[in-house]
């Protein structure tokens, strides 16, 4: 479905205005050795106080991570020294989801491989219409981060965003490729170039770890206390990621955690894995959502 109606549009708008007021204010509360709890918790409380709900766990995603690492409960990590450190944040109203990143840079070494990121970002941005390739989307983005003396994450893209949807089936690639997909009016997309040093692999695989889970299978649950959790997932995030520490309190506390393992084991929840550069070489990233029109896009978040 492409075209939303006006009480849809509403929902993206306000969706994207919650989220663009809660990555400026994190903008200037993300520090060097703060704990990485404290910046997922602080973001998901600002969404909820503006009157919307996180549409995926707050991402903290340090140096060489990506994407998709989000504190589990109790996490003791903190943000390092001279760290360059993507903040990815989604919102949803009424299940319409918008999805943003920054980068913060703690050091200066980096700043301009941030830079890129942005630029990169802005020059997609410009270029957005109806009917345009998303392979063209991708060579911009490309060729913008190499003449800067970067390089691309190839295997990383933007995506599609819906009801209750963070990938609604069209993927916005960063680098050239030959697709005939083309974006539509009426569409919400992410853009998200990802960017690394030219000696970089330039590419993701997984890490074992993962930190953000999503419902597969509602109906599989054998023991009471699974299906209680399971009620819960449903009933909160539909299908929508969400990290272990929202579901503190579902169960009591001592059956927790062999409850979670039981559903991850019979597959009615997945884990997403923490993606790291091939080379481990630091990564930065820039988003935003648009909404997409004949000539051109509105920029939501």
């Amino acid at each position: 479905m492409s075209h939303y109606d006006e009480e849809a549009l509403e929902k993206f708008r306000l969706s994207g205005r919650i989220l663009r007021e809660t990555r400026e204010e994190m903008r200037s509360f993300v520090r060097e050795n703060m704990p990485i709890i404290q910046v997922c918790e602080k973001t998901e409380s600002l969404i909820r106080e503006k009157g919307g709900k996180p549409a995926f766990p707050c991402n903290v995603s340090i140096n060489e991570v990506a994407a998709h690492y989000t504190s589990p409960p109790g996490d003791q990590n903190i943000i390092p020294e001279k760290s360059i450190v993507k903040v990815d944040l989604g919102v949803h109203v009424d299940g319409y989801v918008t999805d943003t990143a920054f980068t913060a840079c703690f050091n200066p070494d980096y700043q301009s491989m941030v830079d890129t990121a942005e630029t990169a970002l802005k020059a997609a941005i410009d270029i957005v219409r109806a009917d345009l390739s998303v392979s063209k989307i991708g060579g911009v983005i490309e060729n913008t981060i190499k003449n800067r003396g970067f390089k691309p994450i190839s295997n990383l893209t933007g995506h599609s965003v819906g009801r209750y949807l963070i990938h609604a089936g069209t993927s916005i690639p960063n680098v050239a490729q030959i697709s005939l997909t083309k974006i539509k009016a009426g569409g919400v997309y992410a853009i998200e170039p990802f960017v690394t040093l030219p000696d970089a692999g330039g590419s993701v695989e997984d890490k074992p770890q993962k930190t953000i889970f999503r419902l597969v299978k509602p109906k599989s649950a054998k023991t009471p206390e699974a299906k209680q959790l399971l009620k819960f997932i449903e009933e909160n995030f539909r299908t929508l990621p969400f990290a272990e520490r929202w579901l503190q309190g579902a169960v009591p506390a001592e059956q927790h955690h062999e409850t979670f393992q039981e559903l991850l084991a019979t597959r009615a929840i997945m884990g997403y894995p923490v993606f790291v550069e091939v080379t481990r070489k630091p990564v930065a990233q820039a988003e935003h959502t648009v909404l997409v029109k004949e000539d051109g896009c509105t920029v939501l978040t």
